[in-house]
């Protein structure tokens, strides 16, 4: 039985869907003011993964992950550029896409935008204020009052004490109390607004998730997920928020994936080595970032570096050549061993590095059989193939995987193809000095020959 880590209560727990055979499931998506970077990337790939795994078992599941496209950032980069906020948004709304295409993450079952739900937002502001749980203030915005709510600190672990003595208080004369959060922002001169009943203005963060992931999940839902960054206090306020209006449970199962590191420092700008998604797939390809992310469990930190990379090239290397020189990959009843042990592994919080050690097995398996027993050795191929699918990897043609490279400046398959031949041509001339300079010549830009009784293939090391 699939057991999931529960962020709320600390412990893993057996999953059991609120509705049988039903999964309702919302994750934080991205701030569209610019590309996705390799956090953005972490994330995208472990809730796909966890999507991917759900509908494998059978389930159907309800996937939405938000677009926030109004926001302070946002805001401040349109005008920096000297651009529209909607003109922004639709530019990096678009290159998220293409990044998390790249990195071949389905696209959730819904993906809604704040701006599409102001009316929501309003409606769930008007209901905490009838309730008692925010006030509109005199500079026209509307707080959301933190000591309203019993229970607020219950997913972060955070005491309201703790966070009075350690908060760092803006001057900020329309709250009531230091810990109040906004949950409508009053307009400003030249920026987007939308009317209320408060008055002109935009919606806060916190409020927009809440609203979204009730509209479309209902007041209590099965998985709420994202980064570790967001338990609090965006992830704490969503629950304030929502439970406050709705008198419900919100989540029942919150899952959060960790941090990213880079050569075991904090990525960020400051630091210098901060990276964008399209910053690595000039060196990498996107499959070798996949496989490097699922190396890692979900909830522990993802240390980046290029020999991380580099080792994510060679594995997947070996399990694309263990697929390779198969044409009909026809999942039959080979290997029911291979499959319970990677459900296993999956059922056990997502462990997709045990997963994945499953994977080697079988490709060593395929390898071992595929010369005395092809056609159970094809059944091996072929469920590589699909558990492989699972986790999002091994779909690419063999060949197509092995020979292309994201480098720019290499030999390309025309001139590669072009120098093999010449190469096939000395050696049945007996002429063996020009085939082993061809083939050093191969290997010097990172091409591997393997001369098989149907000929040459090669792959690009």
């Amino acid at each position: 039985m699939l057991q999931i880590y529960n962020s709320l209560s600390r412990k893993k727990e057996p999953f059991e869907p609120l509705e049988p055979n039903k999964v309702r499931m919302y994750v934080c998506g991205m701030t569209v003011y610019d590309y996705c970077h390799l956090g953005h990337g972490r994330a995208l790939i472990v809730f796909d993964v966890i999507y991917r795994y759900l509908l494998s078992q059978g389930y159907d599941v309800s996937y939405v992950r938000n677009i926030t496209d109004i926001d302070d950032k946002i805001i401040k980069r349109a005008h920096e550029n000297g651009e529209s906020i909607e003109k922004l948004t639709t530019r990096f709304i678009k290159a998220m896409h293409e990044d998390a295409d790249a990195l071949s993450v389905l696209r959730p079952s819904m993906e809604p935008k704040a701006t599409d739900n102001i009316d929501a937002i309003l409606h769930m502001i008007s209901v905490l204020i009838e309730k008692g749980h925010a006030y509109p203030a005199e500079n026209g915005d509307v707080y959301y009052s933190v000591a309203s709510f019993a229970d607020y600190g219950k997913l972060s672990g955070k005491s309201r004490d703790s966070l009075l003595a350690g908060a760092r208080v803006e001057i900020d004369a329309g709250k009531q109390d230091p810990l109040d959060f906004v949950l409508w922002k009053s307009a400003k001169p030249d920026e987007p607004s939308w009317e209320s009943p408060w008055g002109a203005g935009r919606p806060g963060w916190h409020i927009e998730c809440s609203a979204m992931a009730t509209r479309h999940l209902g007041a209590y839902f099965d998985i709420h997920g994202g980064g570790q960054d967001l338990q609090f206090p965006h992830h704490e306020n969503e629950i304030a928020q929502s439970e406050a209006c709705t008198g419900h449970p919100y989540v029942k199962y919150w899952i959060h994936n960790g941090f990213v590191r880079v050569n075991e420092e904090k990525m960020s700008k400051s630091l210098g080595n901060f990276f964008t998604i399209r910053d690595i797939l000039k060196h990498y390809k996107a499959e070798e970032v996949r496989f490097l992310v699922l190396n890692s469990h979900y909830r522990s930190p993802l240390n980046y570096n290029e020999g991380q990379l580099d080792s994510a090239r060679s594995a997947l290397s070996r399990l694309y050549t263990a697929l390779r020189g198969f044409s009909n990959l026809t999942v039959g009843d080979f290997g029911q061993q291979y499959k319970t042990a990677f459900n296993a592994a999956m059922d056990d919080d997502f462990n997709t590095p045990e997963a994945m050690a499953v994977l080697f097995d079988l490709a060593h398996e395929t390898n071992r059989l595929r010369t005395s027993e092809p056609r159970v050795a094809e059944q091996a191929a072929a469920l590589l193939k699909d558990l492989g699918s699972v986790l999002g990897i091994l779909q690419t043609p063999p060949d197509e995987y092995l020979q292309s490279a994201p480098d720019q400046g290499l030999l390309d398959e025309a001139e590669i193809d072009r120098l093999i031949e010449q190469r096939r041509i000395a050696r049945m001339e007996k002429n063996w000095s020009e085939s082993d300079r061809i083939r050093d010549l191969l290997v010097q830009q990172g091409i591997v020959l393997e001369d098989t009784p149907e000929g040459t293939v090669w792959r690009r090391a």
